[in-house]
Order: C-alpha cells, then sequence, then structure tokens
C-alpha cells in the first residue's frame, strides 16, 4: 500500500543539500522511517541517484548492529564514499547509536556527504536539534496521516473514510487493519508499549506509571477546553480523590509535549495585541490516540472535528493561537458589561493570518449569530472562516466570513484562500 505524504517529501526535496543535517522527528509510529527509506529513497533512484551513492542504513536491524559503534560508523560511511560525487546518507533510528551526536557533527565534514536522519521521540526531541547541532540541524516534523493522506489509501467512500478517521485517526498502520478490533487495540498497545514506556525510559525519575496514565485520560476528556495545572490538579481530588501537586502535573504535560503527543495552546488577546498566560488549550497529535485513551466513549463530535483542524493547520505550517475577542455589551439589566468571545483558532505564517471557527452545525438563525458573534466583531482585513460539518462547498455570506464543509477544508490544501 502506497501511501502519499507529498507535503513531507517535497520539504525533504526543498532541503537537498544545504549544508544541514536534515533531522526528520515526530510522534513514533507516524511514518518517518517509511518517508526516508522508501518515499524518498524512491526520489532519489528516479532522479537518477545511483545505488552505490544512497548510504542507507537501519540501526534498528541487527545488521547493522557493530554501527551502533560510533567510530565504525564513521569508518563504514567514509569507504563507502569513493569519488567526488554526492552522496546520501540516510541513517533510522540514530538515537541507537552512541555519541550520535558528535558522529554526526564529524560527517558534516566529508563536504560531499547530504546527511538525513530519523529519531525516536523518546530520545531525539526537537530541543536536542537545536542543543546538539547548534544551528547545524534542519528539522522537518512528520504528523500523523492527514484526512488528505488517509484518503489517497483508503478503500471506500470519502464519508466512511471520515467515519475511521473521526474514530481511529491517522497512525498509517490503521490503514492495514480490517476491523475495529483491531485498530482499537493497536492504538491501546501504542500507549501502552511505545509511548509510555520511552517517557519512563526517557525521564528515569518518574516512578508512578498510574499518575501518567490518568493525567492522560484526563487531558483526553477535555481536548478544546481552557484549562491548566492548577485545574487539573482540582479535577484530581474532586473526581478522583488523589492528591497530584500543579508542578508535578505541568512536569507531566511537558513530557507529553515532548513526545509529541499534546500540544498546548495560548490565548491570544485580538484587539490587545497581547498574549493571555492561563488559561490553555490542549490537542492530541493524533486523534485515534485520544479516542484510545478513552476506549471509544465520549465522542463529542465537536470537539473531536476541532481536534482534526487544529491539527491540519499544525500540519500546513501554521502557528496557532486561541483567539479571544473583548466586546462591550448589553446585559439583562441593561447596563454595558464587557465580554469575552472565542475565536478557535488563529492561524499565522509571514504576513498571513486567518481566524477560523470549528462549528459542528449552523442550522438555525440563534446558532450562525453565536458562531459568528468573534468574528464580526474582529476589525481587521484578514480572513474569516468558519468550517462546518456538513458537505457544503465554500460560499461567502453577507458579514464576508467564508463557511466551507469539513471535507472541502481538509482535502483542498489551498482551502484558506477560498
Amino acid at each position: 500500500m502506497e501511501i502519499k505524504r507529498d507535503y513531507y517529501l517535497n520539504e525533504l526535496k526543498e532541503r537537498e543539500q544545504n549544508g544541514l543535517i536534515k533531522v526528520i522527528t515526530g510522534l513514533r509510529r507516524s511514518g518517518k522511517t517509511y518517508l526516508l527509506f522508501q518515499l524518498f529513497y524512491s526520489y532519489l533512484i528516479d532522479k537518477g541517484i545511483r545505488k552505490d551513492h544512497i548510504i542507507d542504513i537501519s540501526l534498528d536491524d541487527r545488521l547493522y548492529k557493530e554501527l551502533r559503534n560510533p567510530d565504525n560508523m564513521l569508518e563504514y560511511v567514509k569507504k563507502k564514499i569513493v569519488d567526488d560525487e554526492i552522496y546520501y546518507v540516510l541513517i533510522d533510528e540514530v538515537q541507537l547509536m552512541d555519541e550520535f551526536e558528535d558522529v554526526l557533527n564529524s560527517l558534516m565534514h566529508i563536504k560531499n556527504a547530504d546527511i538525513y536522519v530519523t529519531g525516536s521521540n523518546s530520545k531525539f526531541l526537537s530541543s536536542d536539534v537545536i542543543t546538539e547541532f547548534r544551528g547545524r540541524g534542519d528539522e522537518v516534523h512528520v504528523f500523523p496521516l492527514s484526512f488528505k493522506e488517509y484518503v489517497s489509501a483508503y478503500k471506500g467512500t470519502i464519508y466512511e473514510a471520515w467515519d475511521d478517521y473521526y474514530n481511529y485517526g491517522g497512525m498509517p498502520f490503521i490503514l492495514s487493519c480490517n476491523t475495529k478490533k483491531r485498530k482499537e487495540d493497536y492504538l491501546k498497545q501504542l500507549f501502552e508499549k511505545v509511548y509510555i514506556s520511552d517517557i519512563l525510559e526517557r525521564h528515569k525519575k518518574t516512578k508512578n506509571k498510574e499518575e501518567l496514565n490518568e493525567l492522560l485520560d484526563v487531558l483526553s476528556s477535555s481536548i478544546g477546553s481552557l484549562s491548566n495545572p492548577l485545574k487539573l490538579s482540582n479535577t484530581f481530588k474532586s473526581e478522583k480523590h488523589k492528591k497530584l501537586s500543579d508542578k508535578v502535573i505541568s512536569k507531566y504535560i511537558d513530557y507529553f509535549q515532548d513526545s509529541f503527543l499534546i500540544s498546548k495552546v495560548q490565548r491570544y488577546d485580538i484587539k490587545g495585541k497581547k498574549y493571555i498566560n492561563s488559561p490553555y488549550k490542549y490537542y492530541f497529535e493524533d486523534i485515534g490516540l485520544r479516542n484510545a485513551r478513552l476506549n471509544f466513549r465520549h465522542q463529542e463530535e465537536n470537539h473531536i472535528m476541532e481536534n482534526i483542524i487544529y491539527n491540519e493547520l499544525k500540519m500546513r505550517g501554521y502557528n496557532i493561537d486561541i483567539g479571544v475577542v473583548e466586546i462591550n455589551e448589553a446585559n439583562k439589566n441593561g447596563n454595558i458589561v464587557k465580554k469575552r468571545y472565542e475565536v478557535d483558532f488563529v492561524a499565522s505564517s509571514g504576513d498571513n493570518k486567518y481566524y477560523i471557527q470549528s462549528a459542528l452545525e449552523m442550522g438555525n438563525s440563534e446558532k450562525k449569530i453565536q458562531e459568528k458573534k468573534s468574528l464580526v466583531n474582529i476589525n481587521d482585513s484578514f480572513k474569516k472562516i468558519i468550517v462546518v460539518r456538513d458537505d457544503m462547498k465554500p460560499r461567502k455570506d453577507d458579514d464576508g466570513i467564508t463557511i466551507v464543509g469539513i471535507y472541502n477544508f481538509l482535502l483542498d490544501e489551498n482551502s484558506l484562500n477560498y
């Protein structure tokens, strides 16, 4: 089965021979190895690169066990380079090699070597790239499959694909699972055997596995809701009758973010042009993993759709904030009071900015007024969009707001510019 991952393949193409180490990061099992060793490798062959000029090494393969030794690795690569033409060095699971940072920096001294590596996010994080390679690392972050990528390999209608994606998310192996049980079991095992184990391995002082799991469950139940470590600590006291301090919770959340399991999103005062420090919103990098935490119960479609839209915007490379609009309104007594309304996402990239609302449905005039309230009170020229659950082609209303169905929004990479 071939899954199209053209966005990331183009990211690697654009970085060819740029003098930096191309570091592919992302959630475990999200497709980093497939991208580098199948898609990028095939691209190199198709453009005429000879196989003996592609040095591909999978360090999790026992055949390459000896190359986990840094000196053996350097000797091996140098012996493979026998002329002045460009050699592509592809190393998978580079963290399995001792002193891998030093080895990669040494490989940088080979003028005709173009270096690409993947690494387990339990030991090879974005912060590590910045720290260890001192400006020599160029990161490509791989997300689980977007809906468009999922559809490209799905056998069935778009509506069936959405139902699957909405429930089981975009981990690539899901497309190979033929039954609901296999999908559910796979996602649950990822947490138990991979993600939690990685966190405990990286942070060896963390002994309480039960606390980590319970916090993940609480975060899973509150996607799209405002929260912070203190509020979560109070939730543990009231609902679970356990004491878990806000400092410990904050530390655990950092672990989840470092592992790319969740993202924390700040609020931004649009009119005041300043950030609001707390509370935040938390989203899962894969909605199927979120659903697995809750045994595929609590399927609030509005929050799930919001999480999927957030992931799509992140995958497209936008910086995301939660927008806050302060409006003076009369209360029931006729007094003028300040009220805050929310814009689900403020997506920005360079000089471009978009205000985006996720609305499950806008079936009546009252609902339309509610969903548009924040957008119509933003007095700038940036585009305003409402994404709805209906299968709707994009159209502009009288207020200049674009309303588009979720399928059109996710399947068209230019959907923000309708």
